[in-house]
């Protein structure tokens, strides 16, 4: 979150902020409840003063015999502890009410981040592995439709088990999707990382942490509860992305400088409802409801965080180069820009299946696989995560980021249409042999049942 007096020292750096981003927040109201809150503080020491000089007097003026401005005295300091009274709950409320609505405010897009309206605007930054790409089939099936054909993946059978956005891999589909969890874990290990395994449900005070609530309510899943009424109201929300639950380790925490830079990954599943999205991607497994991913998170002296900033989006793309995928780079631009980010890269691999015309002049789609973001102190305000450089001296904030390294599924849709081979088979590419018990072709599996769903 933003700080308050940056707010209230900054505001049209905040009103370009939310322009740019394009979000609605009432700002003015903002500073208006900050003045109230300021001059209420203002008033209420004013009060405390006044009514410790009345209280110190009452002794003397007894003393000395004066009954008659003693009492005077008492009824005063009742009439300045009444007025203070209704000044501090009042100054509560509005206490209450900025912190929610500073809440609202998004980060502040870094001096680099190209303006621009929506993701039609964002920048190309760079192109890989486009220069020796593999011979296709003159044809490439889309992998929902190899997957099912390959028996490695059924979307009627996810369906029935758990409803529409859910997907069930199997055979062959299964190990690829383990091979490439473990595969992405060993590069990110080499790559100087701490393994964390952390809960799949988290708590509100974690969403908040991250920036996730309140402006994402809507697209959590909330766990119920137990069985039983004392747990009616248990605040369980299952993760988005294991960004939240591992940012979260150190919240209210403070760190050492010789502890950074932290760096954590974490493999999990995520889920999501995607609401507002319902009608887009409804065919296979690129946007789904659950889905594995591993995640990159890295806690920064602010100093250092774009160097690392940099350094993370190169630790995301290695798992696409030793893959041997295609794939660019984009800058996000201010209108999409997420709300918490000062500044992202997305990772964009290309799945060449034909049905599609999104993709470079071989034709086929890109699909985001990462989104490399620096928060700066963002969410390090929001969570309470601090360092000092020494013990005794003062902590400040330090600066998260995080990547995706990288979302499960839609590196399988690639390699099912990127390493597809003319007689419908797929090869396994090299680096995830090893994890597959040296498999190397995926020629598919029989149907189970005597007819396949959807049959009769």
């Amino acid at each position: 979150m933003l700080s308050r007096q940056f707010v209230r020292e900054n505001p049209e750096t905040v009103r370009e902020a939310l322009a740019n981003k394009g979000v609605d927040v009432d700002l003015d109201r903002i500073l208006e409840v900050d003045e109230e809150w300021r001059e209420l503080k203002r008033r209420g020491d004013d009060l405390r003063h006044e009514r410790n000089e009345v209280s110190s007097r009452i002794g003397d003026l007894k003393a000395d015999g004066k009954e008659e401005a003693a009492q005077e005295a008492i009824e005063r300091s009742g009439e300045l502890k009444s007025e203070l009274q209704g000044v501090e709950e009042r100054a509560e409320e509005l206490e209450a009410e900025l912190e929610e609505s500073l809440l609202e405010l998004p980060q502040i897009p870094h001096e680099s981040v190209p303006i621009g309206a929506d993701e039609s605007e964002n920048e190309e930054v760079r192109r890989e592995g486009f220069d020796d790409l593999r011979d296709l089939p003159e044809t490439v099936d889309p992998h929902y439709d190899l997957g099912e054909e390959l028996e490695i993946l059924d979307f009627e059978r996810g369906a029935k088990v758990a409803g529409g956005g859910f997907y069930v891999a199997k055979g062959d589909g299964a190990r690829l999707e383990h091979a490439l969890i473990q595969f992405m874990l060993e590069v990110h290990r080499e790559q100087g990382y701490t393994d964390v395994f952390p809960p799949i449900p988290v708590n509100s005070a974690s969403m908040r942490g991250t920036g996730q609530f309140p402006k994402f309510t809507e697209d959590a899943y909330r766990l119920e509860g137990r069985n039983d009424e004392a747990y009616d109201d248990e605040d369980l929300w299952l993760l988005p992305t294991a960004e939240v639950p591992v940012t979260n380790l150190h919240r209210e925490e403070i760190l050492l400088g010789e502890d950074l830079p932290l760096k954590y990954q974490a493999y999990t599943p995520n889920f999501r409802q995607e609401a507002g999205e319902h009608g887009t991607e409804t065919r296979g497994i690129v946007r789904v409801h659950q889905f594995n991913k591993v995640e990159m998170v890295n806690f920064v002296r602010p100093e250092e965080s774009y160097e690392r900033f940099e350094g993370l989006v190169d630790e995301a793309e290695e798992v696409l180069r030793r893959l041997e995928l295609p794939y660019r780079v984009l800058e996000m631009c201010t209108g999409d820009l997420g709300f918490t980010q000062a500044k992202k890269y997305d990772l964009e691999v290309w799945a060449p299946a034909d049905d599609m015309d999104e993709g470079p002049d071989e034709g086929g789609r890109w699909l985001e696989v990462s989104s490399v973001s620096n928060f700066e102190d963002f969410q390090a305000r929001r969570a309470g995560i601090r360092f000092r450089e020494e013990h005794h001296e003062s902590a400040e904030f330090l600066h998260t980021l995080n990547g995706s390294g990288l979302a499960v599924p839609r590196i399988v849709v690639a390699i099912l249409e990127y390493y597809q081979n003319d007689d419908g088979t797929v090869t396994v590419p090299e680096p995830l042999r090893p994890y597959m018990g040296g498999t190397e072709v995926i020629e598919g599996h029989d149907a189970v049942g005597e007819t396949k769903l959807g049959d009769g």
